[in-house]
């Protein structure tokens, strides 16, 4: 039964596959990342436009999008920078020229599901992706922060959680995270 199981879900994974394209972010892509952004998070944790803007146009390579291919619309993202820093810290969110290309460790500032797309297995397959491309690239690993209802999720995405981080953003308490690749 159990075989049977896992067949049924490689089959509906493939189907579910099949309805996205992955690929790194365009120009024209902004404002709906901007919308996505303060879709998936609170005002006071979410990316400023001028934020996403910066960051896009510095590390547009450093986005990884779904778009569904029936709306031909972002469904999802994850996004980060590149570093030799091995801790998160606030400022690789406001401030893009954090960004080294050739860094070692890539700081996820965000996974960005919609809500209509949440709890399918999207945010698994971006961060699966994700990680692919950067061991193929040469990254060492990812690193993230999280809030702790959020640690049980990257936790089975392969994370491991190093405890309470040193991030303050948005007067939080934030959990890092690494996926060594």
């Amino acid at each position: 039964m159990d075989l049977e199981k896992s067949q049924n879900e490689a089959v509906n994974n493939i189907a579910f596959l099949e309805n996205f394209e992955f690929r790194i972010i365009h120009k024209d892509e902004i404002d709906q990342a901007i919308t996505i952004e303060h879709t998936c998070f609170p005002p006071h944790e979410a990316c400023s436009p001028e934020n996403m803007t910066s960051r896009i146009g510095v590390a547009s390579d450093f986005f990884l999008v779904a778009v569904d291919k029936t709306t031909g619309r972002i469904a999802g993202f994850l996004n980060g920078i590149a570093t030799n820093e091995t801790e998160f810290k606030d400022e690789f969110f406001t401030d893009a020229s954090n960004h080294d290309p050739g860094g070692a460790n890539v700081m996820i500032c965000g996974l960005d599901v919609l809500p209509d797309y949440q709890m399918k297995g999207l945010g698994r397959e971006l961060v699966r992706q994700y990680g692919i491309r950067e061991k193929a690239r040469g990254r060492k690993s990812l690193v993230l922060t999280c809030l702790d209802s959020k640690v049980g999720m990257y936790l089975k995405f392969g994370f491991v959680d190093k405890g309470i981080s040193g991030s303050v953003w948005a007067g939080e308490e934030w959990h890092e995270m690494s996926l060594a690749l």
